[in-house]
């Protein structure tokens, strides 16, 4: 199966896509991958000890790019995997990982992060993927409280590093990169940009991050510099599942433990959405998408890429997830899993018009 799919894939978007066969079988394949298509590209992941930024940053570097990848020191980071262990283990696999200690809170930190990138190579950054967020904390510790009921420091703890600085690195990596009129911006973003979730500054965040990516993209357009906002599902994160197990969950969501447990177990691993990022990277014609909200389990069906274990993650506007979502399991599973609700729908469930 997983043959064919790279097969598959590989005429696919050779034909309508613009990505060689060598950069599909990478994408696709979970093994190690023999060709390097992203050799010489020179990457930038923010915050990617753990997580979503872990799995960018795992694929692309096995992929052959040299990821630059930050994070906080040991020291600073009660959590694990440390920012060591991500690029220790990158290395491991044949991959070129830099270690780049950052406080994202700071200007002048992230500004010596990209004084570095450009002295070191040669002023080229190939795809800047803005995931770094310090908020996790704070949103748990605030779980189930009004936004009045926090102070209005809160704020700044979830959009200082999510969305100040996706703004801040995307403004000098497009320094890099519009000169030499190429250069992918990825924003890791999620669909709490049109409904609540979690708490307002999280939302108001996550929905900043979106309409940023649009209105950047069309002024770098003209620089071939596209500019994308990348929607993950339900992903299974260090997280997630400490979230999960103490309940935490159930409590951000106001959903039934069991429901959240089943939608983890049908999610999408990091990996998952780092080969969405790398098929995006192996695009050339990528720029066509730019300022566009890119879901990842839309780029699977696009570029027919799978999930470590060998399968399909469930689908955010599948309509039999959305009827197993609301506790329909029995007319979920008559429903065939190609039916999805149209995107144009979620756009329509975002902000209303008051009508006349």
């Amino acid at each position: 199966m997983l043959l064919s799919r790279c097969f598959l894939f590989g005429k696919r978007s050779s034909l309508y896509y613009g990505c060689n066969q060598q950069s599909v079988a990478a994408a696709s394949n979970n093994a190690r991958p023999a060709i390097k298509p992203l050799k010489n590209h020179v990457v930038l992941v923010t915050g990617g000890a753990r997580g979503v930024g872990r799995g960018i940053s795992m694929i692309l570097g096995e992929a052959g790019a040299t990821v630059y990848v930050t994070g906080r020191p040991k020291n600073l980071s009660s959590k694990k995997p440390t920012l060591d262990d991500t690029v220790n283990e990158i290395t491991s696999k044949g991959g070129k990982a830099i270690a780049v200690f950052c406080d994202h809170s700071k200007d002048e930190e992230v500004k010596e992060l990209f004084k570095k990138i450009a002295k070191d190579e040669n002023n080229r950054l190939d795809v800047l993927v803005n995931n770094a967020f310090s908020g996790a904390q704070a949103v748990g510790e605030n779980a189930g409280k009004k936004f009045y009921e926090c102070d209005p420091s809160f704020w700044d703890e979830i959009n200082n590093v999510g969305l100040r600085n996706a703004y801040i690195c995307s403004v000098l990596a497009s320094r890099m990169m519009v000169p030499r009129r190429k250069g992918l911006i990825i924003n890791i973003s999620s669909a709490a940009g049109i409904r609540y979730f979690f708490n307002v500054p999280y939302g108001v965040g996550k929905a900043a991050i979106d309409r940023m990516s649009a209105d950047m993209a069309h002024e770098l357009k003209d620089s071939n510099v596209a500019v994308v906002s990348l929607w993950p599902g339900t992903v299974k994160t260090e997280q997630s599942y400490d979230w999960l197990q103490s309940g935490k969950l159930s409590q951000l969501t106001q959903l039934p433990q069991a429901q959240i447990a089943r939608m983890i177990k049908d999610g999408e691993t990091p990996e998952f959405v780092g080969r969405a990022v790398l098929c995006l990277t192996c695009d050339d014609r990528v720029i066509r998408k730019t300022g566009c909200i890119l879901l990842t389990a839309d780029l699977c069906n696009e570029y027919l890429f799978i999930d470590n274990d060998g399968r399909i993650p469930s689908h955010m506007r599948s309509v039999s997830s959305a009827l197993d979502f609301f506790g329909f399991r029995t007319a979920a599973k008559l429903v065939p899993r190609f039916l999805r609700i149209p995107a144009t729908f979620l756009h329509l469930s975002s902000n209303k018009f008051y009508k006349l």
